[in-house]
């Protein structure tokens, strides 16, 4: 069982590419059902101070006008893009009076590294904390900036390769959730054995994989509700009767039994603490 931190703040990780509503067509109904649409419910709505960290991304000018123009259409007008390129930027005293009046910061994708690499450890990083432990803050990240919310993070490594031992590549993330590692773009680039081998090295977490257009609201460090066009699913080794990670040699294939594993889609709930699941039911218009 994970401990009680009593966290105040939400986490919403996303699976990467998430309707933003700016190309005219829209796999939900973009304005009330889309994933930043429940980003900014889940802060103080239109009036939200939103902070974009497009610090994982090789193209950040781009990548933060699509959430200026994304979140303005949704009525949002406090937002600010903070670009960090050298980890020292991160505790420049501007960028953090941001992050203290932020009611919402959004890491972007790219690469998940470069957070942890620029972020962790520093005064910003901190701040994150804190504020994330003791105040409703939210923080939502999309690809990298969702797999960069896990403490045990998926730096990279070979879908095709998965379960070799070795094929996947960890690092330390900024540990918002430490019982978690989270991988993302999850059905679309088939890294299921990606997610697996995580947890063959690391059976005490729990795995989440993000589908795009597809995250999780995550409340007390504890209970998560699905949102979004796609499907999570969550891999739980709590239940593991043999793993031989440790047995092996780097490059040898492994074997795990007894793998539990969930296939949730929107509003279907998951509470990390007793590992239960709530199914959304049916209705008439899902047929």
């Amino acid at each position: 069982m994970t401990e009680d931190r009593s966290t105040k703040g939400i986490l919403i990780p996303i699976g990467g590419n998430e309707d933003k509503g700016l190309n005219g067509s829209s796999r939900l109904n973009f304005t009330k059902k889309g994933i930043l649409s429940h980003i900014l419910q889940e802060s103080k709505g239109k009036h939200s101070k939103v902070v974009v960290i497009p610090i994982a991304s090789d193209i950040p000018d781009e990548v933060g006008q699509n959430y200026l123009d994304a979140f303005g259409k949704l009525g949002c007008t406090e937002i600010s893009v903070v670009k960090i390129t050298r980890r020292s930027q991160s505790d420049k005293k501007e960028i953090l009076q941001l992050i203290e009046q932020a009611d919402c910061i959004m890491f972007s994708g790219g690469n998940q590294s470069r957070i942890s690499h620029k972020i962790k450890d520093t005064e910003f990083h901190q701040i994150l904390m804190q504020r994330f432990r003791d105040e409703p803050i939210v923080i939502a990240g999309t690809s990298a900036g969702a797999m960069a919310m896990s403490l045990e993070m998926i730096a990279g490594g070979s879908s095709s390769e998965a379960l070799q031992k070795g094929a996947v590549k960890m690092k330390k993330g900024l540990g918002l959730i430490p019982e978690l590692i989270i991988d993302t773009h999850f059905v679309r680039r088939g890294r299921f054995g990606r997610l697996a081998e995580a947890l063959a090295k690391y059976p005490d977490k729990v795995g989440v994989g993000l589908a795009e257009d597809t995250g999780l609201i995550i409340k007390n460090c504890n209970e998560f509700r699905v949102i979004g066009s796609g499907m999570v699913i969550v891999m739980d080794p709590v239940n593991l009767t043999h793993n031989s990670y440790q047995q092996l040699k780097i490059g040898i294939p492994m074997s795990m039994s007894n793998l539990t594993t969930h296939i949730l889609a929107n509003g279907d709930k998951f509470r990390l603490d007793n590992r239960e699941i709530e199914v959304l039911p049916l209705h008439d218009d899902f047929y």
